[in-house]
């Protein structure tokens, strides 16, 4: 790869840092929202060292012209695999994650709680996807027993099939140390899988609840397709009408 195509490379991954980060949400596919100012100052970077280049090489070249010089500088050519990525950023960005990973994931490992507050009164109670499975596995009080629940997230099959979870996927920096949280559903025909739901029932008794051999799973009343939220890598309360 000749220097010419190296600085087209950083010009090319600068523009397709600021293109996902700027004018389209495709950046929330790889990392949190809250590291959008760091793609944006590396974008701005990478294009400037770019341009900084290109105004080198064309005094180095003018140079030459005068003395006869050449330039013999050369990156291994497998270097030319960096356009993928940076092509990807402009017109073809990778699929978001969804149900093949949960599918292949054991899920995601909850915090220990000691004491839990009251669950509101209304019925459905929105939960995350989190909240259900700690108060399932930990609440020693029982306050899930009997309450109908409302959570979203998408279908996920299980691993060798016959049944489906509602998942979410959760980032914790970015899609490299990306978790899963599912709830195991019960009594109703699995999606298709990637479909957005919120599905309203009770805990399916299997297991000692409030402990750990509880199963995090849901008897299904009702489920509704809805549309996928902008930033689908968190585990946010339902946001739709019971």
């Amino acid at each position: 790869m000749k220097h010419p195509v190296q600085v087209l490379l950083l010009v090319l991954t600068g523009i397709g840092l600021l293109h996902a980060a700027l004018f389209t949400d495709l950046y929330l596919r790889y990392v949190k929202e809250g590291l959008r100012p760091l793609l944006i100052i590396s974008g701005v970077l990478l294009l400037l060292l770019g341009l900084a280049a290109a105004v080198r090489d064309r005094t180095h070249t003018e140079h030459a012209g005068h003395t006869h010089g050449h330039d013999h500088s050369r990156a291994p050519g497998v270097a030319w695999l960096l356009f993928l990525p940076a092509l990807s950023l402009l017109f073809y960005a990778p699929p978001a994650l969804g149900a093949y990973t949960a599918a292949r994931s054991d899920g995601k490992v909850v915090n220990e709680h000691t004491a839990f507050d009251p669950l509101p009164a209304t019925s459905p109670v929105p939960l995350t996807l989190t909240d259900f499975t700690v108060r399932v596995q930990q609440d020693r009080d029982r306050a899930i027993k009997g309450r109908t629940v409302q959570m979203t997230g998408f279908a996920s099959p299980t691993e060798h099939g016959g049944g489906w979870y509602l998942a979410r996927i959760i980032f914790t920096c970015c899609a490299a140390d990306a978790q899963t949280v599912k709830v195991r559903m019960y009594g109703t025909k699995a999606p298709p899988p990637n479909t957005w739901l919120a599905v309203t029932g009770t805990w399916h008794p299997r297991g000692t609840l409030g402990t750990k051999t509880a199963e995090a799973a849901l008897d299904v009343r009702s489920t509704r397709p809805i549309a996928p939220p902008v930033n689908a890598y968190t585990d946010d309360l339902p946001l739709v009408p019971s």
